[in-house]
């Protein structure tokens, strides 16, 4: 045998990747673009998806099922579609909620005005107070301590005090009344299905499909059903929420339940257990750590979707950030975007520390040390609004700042931050714009261009090729279904440049994050400060990424890209600290002995090693840079994120919405499938 052939023999993926190459290429050059032309571009056999949504929509919202409603107005009985009626009764409900939380923590009756008979309430001007800010801040400082001690009670304290005084408290308090309402809505829906996927092997199938495209479909596509079934406002961004917070939270209840241990379950049946018994007494509290875990993820979701919700007027901190950006006022912007992160990192922190705090269910303890922090709670809530209460005597004039402190009297930092911008803009305007130009002409374009000149026959030979070499004709099918759904819709193009701005920033991001991760893992303490770093960032919704683009870039595919790759660097970068620092010291021992250098010893023994951990890093990477492409199209680009945010203004727009959604989450399934593919095979080859 030559040694070509052995090689060849050696190497015959790699082989196989370079002939593979060498027909797309070779596809690509021989197929003529024509729109006639079937192996440039397939006939858009799916077209009708959307009008065939839009009228099943429509028929279910206005012809299925009538039912006779008594309508008090006209004293006597009308037909009216099940469904219809189902949603009004539904966003009442779920308006209803929200309503009386943000009057407890911003005053007022007119949730019982609108949802009762008490015209009176209004016609007398009554009305309860404010729960003062001042009770909800030391409420805050309160819990943190009791969770996790000095540290988070001054962080939650810092953070609501300085949201408070800097007149963001009404806005703040609005998008946590519909987290609130929210969070404990997905919480539950997540732990039913959970516990019935972990109970039923057929029920877990079915999800499985399901919750891969709910966590792959991007924001907007969720608010494209809300806002045609339930119409727009609060209400409807609640359930978007709602549905969009649901899927993490049943994944981490069925992986919790699994990881109980046999012997655990063994022993509750030998002590005589039912399975009502079984499931609430012993499984459940066992796996409290993941499914509380569960509990962090669906608020950070929740907080998340609660921003993005503004675009179908959704109020709070996330609507007036909307306003204000499409205002071009980055100054409050930025003002705007350090309340949401701090809201963000606060209840991140509180909920994690939920989750780690070990709870004694054996301890001895009387009522009141049982329950002394509710006891407290209670004088705490009580003193402060007596205090606040007198704050009326004290300030008869001008607002009772004891209660609230509105924007127009609190503290602002917008000219600050504004000067600063213009300042920034102004002194480094040359560089940023020869930068902006550079990566524009030299960079995106030809890679835009190369993109949207592929043959899709070419398309599909080369990731069907790849999903063949990773996995074998099976991960060739797959990849090619997910492909074949956006091929034959009228959006190919536009799933190509969604494509090419998703690659252009996973590239950049999974570099810097291999970089920065493999010199931050050196050590533990560059480890523990990164990995901190990378945690804090990975809180912030993925809407604040915009804001200092937009303030250095303008509207511009540098914006996003720029945004795309910040984000997408997170998962990155921690997974490649988490894979190195998990290689056995030993194998550092033992390459050291050998004669290696640090730079020697990286690349043969600890990328290898790594590499799997790292890939799972790299996947994350995809699909946040996938979201946040979606999401920047609210500032002009050209991919299918536009198309899903032009259908939030057009009544029969669900049908594109969710038709868009699935190409979007078919791409992101695509290259999750793939990766998790090749780290399994990398896992295999390596015997780990």
């Amino acid at each position: 045998m030559s040694e070509l052939q052995k090689y060849i023999s050696k190497n015959m993926k790699l082989t196989q990747f370079v002939f593979l190459l060498g027909a797309f290429f070779s596809l690509c050059l021989l197929i003529n673009p024509s729109e006639n032309n079937i192996l440039w571009r397939f006939p858009p056999l799916i077209a009708g998806l959307p009008l065939l949504i839009n009228d099943c929509v429509s028929y279910l919202m206005y012809e299925f099922m009538p039912i006779e409603i008594y309508d008090p107005d006209i004293e006597e009985y009308e037909e009216r579609p099940l469904i219809k009626e189902m949603t009004r009764a539904l966003s009442s409900a779920v308006l209803f909620c929200i309503q009386v939380i943000r009057e407890i923590l911003l005053g007022g009756v007119k949730t019982i005005v609108t949802f009762t008979s008490w015209d009176f309430v209004n016609e007398t001007g009554w009305s309860w107070p404010a729960l003062p800010w001042t009770a909800v801040c030391s409420a805050a400082i309160l819990l943190g301590y009791s969770l996790k001690g000095l540290g988070l009670a001054t962080l939650a304290g810092l953070a609501s005090i300085y949201i408070s005084i800097f007149g963001q408290w009404e806005p703040a308090m609005e998008t946590l009344s519909l987290v609130l309402i929210a969070a404990p809505a997905s919480f539950i829906l997540g732990l039913f299905f959970g516990v019935l996927a972990y109970k039923n092997k057929s029920v877990e199938a079915l999800l499985a499909p399901l919750l891969n495209i709910a966590q792959t479909m991007p924001h907007f596509s969720y608010l494209v059903p809300a806002m045609v079934f339930f119409g727009v406002g609060d209400h409807a961004g609640a359930i978007a929420t709602i549905i969009f917070a649901t899927p993490p939270m049943i994944r981490l209840t069925i992986l919790g339940l699994k990881r109980v241990p046999p012997e655990v379950t063994e022993a509750a049946l030998m002590s005589g257990c039912n399975e009502t018994q079984l499931m609430f007494k012993v499984l459940i509290p066992t796996a409290r750590r993941d499914i509380l875990i569960g509990v962090n993820q669906v608020i950070m979701q929740c907080l998340a979707m609660a921003v993005i919700s503004s675009f179908i007027g959704a109020k709070g901190l996330g609507f007036n950030l909307l306003l204000a950006l499409n205002g071009l006022r980055v100054g409050q912007a930025i003002e705007l975007g350090i309340c949401i992160v701090l809201i963000a990192v606060v209840l991140d922190k509180l909920s994690l520390a939920w989750a780690n705090k070990q709870v004694d269910y054996f301890a001895d303890l009387n009522l009141m040390q049982r329950h002394k922090y509710k006891i407290i709670l209670s004088f705490i809530v009580l003193i402060w609004s007596l205090v606040a209460y007198m704050g009326t005597f004290i300030f008869k004039e001008d607002f009772n700042y004891l209660y609230l402190i509105p924007h127009n009297k609190g503290i602002t930092t917008e000219n600050f931050w504004q000067g600063g911008v213009d300042w920034i803009v102004d002194t480094f305007f040359f560089q940023l714009k020869v930068f902006n130009e550079f990566l524009i002409i030299s960079v995106l374009l030809p890679m835009k261009h190369a993109y949207l000149s592929m043959p899709v026959v070419a398309t599909f030979l080369l990731v069907m090729g790849i999903g063949y070499i990773i996995g074998g004709l099976k991960s060739a099918l797959i990849v090619g279904a997910f492909l074949t759904f956006i091929a034959l819709t009228e959006w190919w193009d536009r799933a190509l440049i969604t494509a090419y701005m998703a690659t252009f920033g996973v590239i950049v991001s999974a570099l810097i994050g291999i970089l920065v991760g493999s010199l931050c893992a050196q050590t533990k303490f560059t480890s523990k400060v990164i990995i901190l770093i990378c945690d804090t960032f990975q809180t912030f919704p993925s809407f604040i990424y915009l804001i200092p683009v937009i303030m250095l870039f303008g509207v511009t595919d540098t914006s996003v890209l720029i945004a795309v790759i910040v984000y997408a660097t997170i998962p990155a970068t921690r997974y490649t600290v988490e894979g190195l620092r998990s290689v056995p010291d030993s194998l550092h021992d033992a390459g050291s002995m050998s004669g290696v250098n640090r730079l020697q010893r990286w690349i043969k023994i600890e990328l290898p090693l790594a590499f799997p951990h790292m890939m799972l890093g790299i996947n994350q990477t995809v699909v946040f840079a996938l979201f946040m492409v979606i999401i920047g199209a609210m500032i002009g680009t050209e991919d299918l994120g536009q198309y899903i945010l032009k259908s939030l203004s057009d009544k029969n727009g669900i049908g594109n919405g969710l038709t868009l959604g699935f190409c979007v989450a078919f791409i992101g399934l695509a290259v999750d499938h793939l990766i998790r593919k090749w780290a399994e095979e990398r896992k295999k080859a390596l015997g780990l």
